[in-house]
């Protein structure tokens, strides 16, 4: 995890450095900036995508950042693949309300696409729909009404609902709250979770072991490759050192049992505590 941080922080600053000596940044994002973590699919927990890439639509700022970092990560890495996290990113958006002057505002990207939407440069006044900004954003119909709660019901009310109330409804309407006020400059917009159930959960918990699955066999093939044999509780004990995470013996045992199975390791034929590698 903190080789891919590290990595990552490399990576950003190789396509800053390619943005300026190409100049290749397009109108559209001119004033947008952009930092993206390169996370390794087995070294992380399985994230559940929570947006359809067919209908969800980033806006043009945003949209063609992307496409740029894309074309210059390809151009490094062409035999590797991008799976975008777009309920894991989050925006500083910078704003100059009429009621409260300029601020910033720390929000979730989906908030961001809502807030994007209500730009008002020719002064006149944007008046949205639950429908008519689903339509733009192309975010789940859940997700955008706990967006909406988030940035029209909580504390911080930055967009006014109309007609007033907690519940988001298809016909309601928004627009920029006109009496919006706060002392502090830069304000953070918290996003309302939605609630785990006990079966959610436990699915959770299977998808993040499903994913270990992997780093634990690797770890029983190097530690077997190098040691060539080895008894069952030592090669338990020397997992436990290089796992990163907390494993129980029994799991470990299970994915022994699967190398055995698939033919990388082999049982002494006279001690069947003991291991070995089969090249």
């Amino acid at each position: 995890m903190f080789k891919d941080i590290d990595l990552s922080k490399d990576l950003m600053s190789s396509f800053l450095l390619h943005q300026q000596k190409s100049e290749s940044s397009s109108s559209a994002s001119v004033g947008v900036e952009m930092n993206v973590f390169i996370l390794t699919t087995v070294s992380w927990p399985a994230y559940t995508q929570t947006v359809d890439p067919n209908v969800f639509s980033l806006p043009p700022q945003l949209l063609s950042k992307q496409k740029e970092f894309e074309k210059f990560y390809y151009s490094k890495y062409a035999a590797r693949r991008l799976k975008w996290q777009p309920s894991l990113c989050h925006c500083l958006v910078r704003a100059d309300l009429l009621s409260a002057g300029k601020k910033e505002f720390q929000v979730s990207l989906f908030q961001a696409m809502v807030l994007l939407l209500f730009d008002q440069e020719s002064g006149e006044k944007i008046s949205l729909s639950y429908d008519e900004i689903k339509g733009k954003t192309g975010v789940e119909a859940e997700e955008l009404r706990r967006t909406l709660q988030s940035l029209a019901c909580g504390k911080v009310r930055i967009l006014q609902k109309n007609p007033k109330g907690r519940d988001v409804a298809n016909s309601d309407r928004f627009v920029v709250n006109p009496e919006f006020k706060s002392k502090a400059y830069r304000i953070k917009i918290n996003s309302i979770q939605m609630k785990e159930s006990a079966k959610e959960n436990k699915e959770t918990h299977a998808k993040i072991f499903q994913d270990r699955q992997y780093q634990i066999d690797a770890a029983i093939v190097r530690i077997m490759k190098a040691r060539k044999t080895l008894s069952h509780n030592l090669l338990v004990s020397e997992l436990f050192k290089q796992l990163k995470f907390p494993a129980k013996p029994q799991d470990l045992k299970k994915r022994i049992e699967s190398l055995l199975d698939r033919e990388y390791l082999e049982r002494d034929d006279q001690d069947a505590t003991l291991y070995k590698y089969l090249a």
